[in-house]
């Protein structure tokens, strides 16, 4: 195994289930200590070991935040590598949309990025080399029916990333995002209830609606994600700064 990430600690919201996981293991698999946090400690613990220590945090939440990355930057060293995962995606009508709903949207996708970012960057910024990775959506880059929240909130992170790869221009850092379609994952598969029981399709009808917005018309797979992000943080990426990673089979805006 070539080990090209040997003694690099990295850092995984929402790392014990889907495209986090995926992620987490790559990196791992590279040589990186990866701490992967989630908000139930019992899902981490499944996972844990080869390489990959479970916290549990929620990212909603800043005193998490702040005192899990304290404890995993004591435990493993400065965060280097921060992959901002952590995310919910649902859909609603702008018309059923209460405040509650818009600021848990909000909370996760977005505040708890930017909570994860900043955090990782105290230690990041100690040291002389740093990728930090946001994971959002196609939805980012596009609006998608029936999911304004959603898609405003991935929307919300890549200028986030955006305006932190200027910011930190010319260091050695960089800061880029993910911007994948559907992917296999039990998001999708709740997903299919949810538009099930919203248009009355069945499952199967829901979950082909989701296929053919894929421009290869399948599901994406997790490693093909967790490929791209082992690209973003591999030799020679130092000049792909601020960019936002399309994987979805095909231009899509």
């Amino acid at each position: 195994m070539t080990s090209t990430l040997a003694g690099k600690h990295a850092l995984v919201t929402g790392g014990g289930t889907g495209i986090g996981l995926a992620i987490a293991q790559a990196l791992a698999a590279q040589g990186a200590h990866v701490t992967i946090t989630g908000r139930r400690q019992e899902v981490l613990d499944t996972v844990a070991g080869d390489g990959l220590f479970g916290a549990a945090m929620d990212v909603r939440d800043e005193r998490s935040v702040c005192d899990v990355i304290a404890a995993a930057v004591a435990a493993r060293g400065p965060v280097q590598i921060c992959v901002a995962n952590a995310g919910i995606a649902e859909g609603r009508s702008l018309h059923k949309t209460d405040m509650s709903f818009w600021r848990d949207m909000m909370a996760t996708n977005l505040d708890g990025a930017f909570l994860t970012i900043r955090e990782s960057l105290g230690s990041m910024r100690q040291t002389d080399w740093g990728r930090v990775i946001g994971v959002s959506s196609i939805a980012g880059l596009r609006g998608l029916p029936g999911a304004a929240a959603y898609a405003a909130s991935k929307h919300g992170l890549i200028g986030l990333i955006r305006s932190l790869s200027e910011d930190y221009m010319g260091q050695p850092y960089t800061f880029n995002a993910l911007c994948p379609g559907y992917v296999d994952t039990p998001i999708v598969t709740r997903n299919e209830a949810a538009i099930a029981a919203r248009t009355g399709m069945t499952a199967d009808a829901a979950r082909q609606v989701m296929i053919e917005a894929n421009r290869h018309k399948r599901l994406l797979e997790v490693e093909e994600v967790a490929a791209a992000a082992l690209w973003l943080v591999g030799p020679g990426s130092q000049s792909i700064n601020g960019q936002c990673i399309q994987i979805s089979g095909g231009q899509t805006v």
